[in-house]
């Protein structure tokens, strides 16, 4: 039990760090519509991007990782004190790349992507050097190293587009290095590491059978094929990227079947799981932003440039990064933060005292707001971005602004509320039965109603 305890303060704090983020981005396109809508190309609306990429996105991957890797991937993944130098620079350097965006200073921002680039680098050698010893099929390896090596790509050459903003010197059209670049780091790094931790995760959340054979190798070979050739021909321009694009959606396809293999072959629910689960929620509204996505996204590459498909463009970006993988990384946080709550609850009581069933932490209420906001805000922003409306940007971004904060209070209510109770249980227990606590072993099946829950993992 102890081998599969998380790390706590780390992963708070790059989860805490995201949804700052998320919310600093999303407050800033409500205060500020009229810099979002329209052409969105631009120092203000990059930096708001790349809140939303580096700063929710690629942290919440990070500190979901120190919680995914003990329980649910077999991966002794610990914290260490070079992990917390490299959260430091991480968050410096977000800082001050997206200030130096803002105030259009390109000298400092390349500086600071530099420094977020090598930090989020060092946690990707960490986490690829921790799947050696993962339990976990070969199959899902794969797909989490590519998405490491997809980050070390994609990080290059967005540093070389920073460096260029100071010394031009890359050829090509400054948009077609810019949308590769985007490309890589979204499909490449983003959308491979949730598809392989999905593999994982999906079978806890439904719950199901886990999959496994050469679908789950298929998945990873579209996926990097259509990633790297969608990347190289956009740098290009060529006309073969719709057929890398077609690859990445095929990908997507493969992994599409895969979940509906899930749903035919679910298993008996843990006691205690609501009827209405708000992370299968997400998760569904997260897919349907992605058909939206995948749609705009083929029309993009097979029509010529004009204003229609710049002003589409923003709106595939939108159902791209904030209803596809924005919304996806808030599903999987649902159920990540409770049961990463209920290790940490149970090792503090020594294991003598089983916590409260994490399908009952959240708050069922702030979980409707959020998912109600999310539902609301994620079209009105594409539909703003698409018909250049100030005003339905701000409702969208007013919206998701709320969104965040409402899933920030229910976060801290189920650290607050689970720590509270247990030590009261805890403290009552040991007062009653005046005995030692029990050892891990004992303990196996005192821990049975949880492990229910991580069925097949």
């Amino acid at each position: 039990m102890s081998n599969r305890l998380p790390a706590r303060t780390l992963p708070l704090l790059y989860l805490g760090a995201a949804h700052v983020s998320l919310a600093l981005a999303f407050l800033v396109a409500a205060c500020r519509p009229q810099a979002v809508a329209g052409f969105f190309y631009h120092s203000w609306l990059v930096g708001l991007v790349h809140l939303i990429t580096l700063g929710w996105i690629s942290f919440s991957i990070l500190g979901a990782i120190f919680i995914v890797g003990p329980i649910a991937m077999r991966m002794p993944i610990h914290a260490r004190r070079a992990d917390y130098v490299a959260y430091g620079l991480a968050v410096v350097g977000l800082v001050g790349m997206v200030g130096h965006f803002w105030i259009q200073e390109y000298g400092g921002m390349a500086w600071s992507a530099a420094t977020i680039a090598s930090a989020i680098l060092f946690m990707t050698v960490r986490i690829v050097g921790a799947l050696r010893t993962a339990a976990i099929e070969r199959a899902v390896k794969i797909h989490i190293v590519l998405a490491c090596v997809n980050f070390w790509i994609a990080a290059s050459m967005g540093l070389l587009i920073a460096t260029d903003k100071v010394a031009p010197f890359l050829p090509g059209f400054v948009l077609a290095n810019v949308f590769a670049h985007a490309h890589l780091a979204a499909l490449g790094w983003a959308t491979m590491m949730v598809v392989g931790v999905g593999y994982r995760l999906l079978p806890m959340l439904l719950p199901s059978k886990m999959p496994s054979g050469w679908m789950v190798y298929l998945t990873a070979a579209l996926l990097e094929i259509g990633a790297l050739g969608l990347f190289a021909t956009l740098l290009l321009r060529s006309a073969a990227a719709a057929a890398f694009g077609g690859l990445v959606v095929a990908g997507l396809a493969a992994f599409g079947s895969q979940i509906v293999w899930m749903l035919r072959h679910r298993v008996a629910k843990p006691l205690g799981t609501p009827n209405v689960d708000f992370a299968l929620l997400h998760a569904a509204a997260a897919a349907v932003s992605l058909l939206a996505a995948v749609g705009i996204g083929l029309m993009l590459l097979a029509r010529p440039s004009s204003p229609a498909m710049l002003r589409a463009a923003g709106a595939y970006g939108v159902f791209g990064l904030v209803g596809f993988l924005a919304q996806i990384v808030v599903g999987m946080e649902t159920r990540l933060l409770p049961m990463a709550t209920w290790y940490w609850a149970y090792a503090a009581s020594r294991y003598g005292v089983p916590p409260a069933s994490p399908h009952t932490m959240r708050d069922r209420s702030l979980q409707a707001i959020v998912f109600a906001a999310w539902t609301v805000g994620v079209p009105s922003l594409a539909a703003g971005m698409y018909v250049e409306s100030s005003t339905l940007v701000a409702a969208g971004a007013w919206a998701l602004f709320s969104a965040v904060a409402f899933s920030g209070l229910d976060n801290a209510f189920v650290i607050a509320r689970c720590t509270a109770d247990h030590e009261t249980k805890t403290k009552s227990a040991f007062q009653n039965e005046a005995r030692p606590p029990l050892s891990d072993a004992e303990n196996t099946g005192n821990s049975a109603s949880f492990a229910s829950s991580a069925v097949q993992l």
